[in-house]
């Protein structure tokens, strides 16, 4: 039977010798790269995009209600006396 203590010993080393490898800062340096790529462009996140879409979207909504509104008034109502 294998001792537990031996198979944590070799899972911290093989973790360990996976975050000092070439392959790892090659990893950062491509993340760094495709954000200042991005950046460039203006692009936003998804959640960020989602958000504003619904934001708009009920803004559109009130406005029309708001349109539906003025135009009832305007149809329906006469002008005070003054």
């Amino acid at each position: 039977m294998v001792d537990k203590h031996l198979l944590d010993e070799l899972g911290d080393r093989v973790s360990d010798a996976m975050r000092h490898t070439p392959a790892r800062d090659v990893e950062k340096n491509l993340r760094a790269l495709l954000l200042a790529f991005f950046d460039r462009f203006d692009l936003v996140a998804r959640e960020d995009f989602d958000v504003q879409r619904k934001l708009l979207e009920r803004a559109q909504a009130k406005l029309k209600a708001l349109e539906a509104r003025v135009a009832e008034l305007e149809s329906g109502a006469k002008p005070p006396a003054a």
